[in-house]
């Protein structure tokens, strides 16, 4: 039922800006952004938006956190991501929704591997948390809801975030060892329905 939801949900968004850019003479407003959150702990979130009518726009954007260790956890993470946005006001301003799809590759400790505790595997193996970490790639289809404002003549905030399917494809690895610890000869395969974005973008209008 949750991916009929998603599914349906991005194919009406798509129809509407399909038919939005041929009744509508596209605009040529794009702003430049930047995520105000994630800055102080040194992680990289930008992204361009683009006018294409009256309601809608196209954002891009990317993501890297490159630490090898944050706070002693894994935390390397590269994500790009394209969304397609629905005003209900006009573009660039107030409430939208919109249907994002991402793809990230990640070597990172999960939250709740952070404390002590013992890891079993399959073959009765066990393993401190806290030295597992896991890498792989997502697939991400998501929902996204925000608000958008003006700050001055060039400058926009937009607040935002977004929840969806993330398909996961990943390894577990001990971090003394360098060995697998899950037990598995091949790849992992999991999937959840998760808040995987959001933030405070900064956003700077240059055309």
């Amino acid at each position: 039922m949750k991916y009929k939801f998603l599914a349906g949900f991005l194919t009406l968004l798509s129809v509407g800006s399909l038919n939005a850019q041929e009744q509508e003479k596209p605009e040529t407003s794009v702003y430049l952004k930047g995520n105000a959150l994630f800055i102080p702990i040194g992680v990289i979130n930008v992204g361009l938006e683009h006018q294409l009518s009256k309601r809608y726009t196209l954002q891009g954007d990317l993501l890297i956190s490159p630490w090898k260790s944050f706070a002693g956890h894994e935390m390397q993470y590269y994500s790009v991501s394209v969304e397609g946005r629905y005003y209900f006001d006009e573009a660039f301003k107030h409430w939208y929704l919109g249907a994002n799809l991402g793809f990230s590759a990640f070597n990172v400790q999960k939250w709740n591997y952070w404390k002590e505790g013992i890891f079993v595997n399959d073959n009765n193996e066990e393993f401190s948390k806290s030295n597992l970490h896991q890498k792989g790639i997502s697939i991400l289809v998501g929902v996204t809801a925000g608000y958008q404002f003006k700050l001055s003549e060039n400058w926009n905030m937009d607040i935002y975030a977004t929840a969806g399917s993330s398909q996961d494809f990943y390894k577990g690895y001990d971090r003394t060892t360098g060995e697998r610890y899950d037990g598995a000869s091949g790849t992992n395969k999991s999937g959840e329905i998760v808040p995987y974005r959001g933030g405070v973008m900064l956003s700077y209008k240059f055309k």
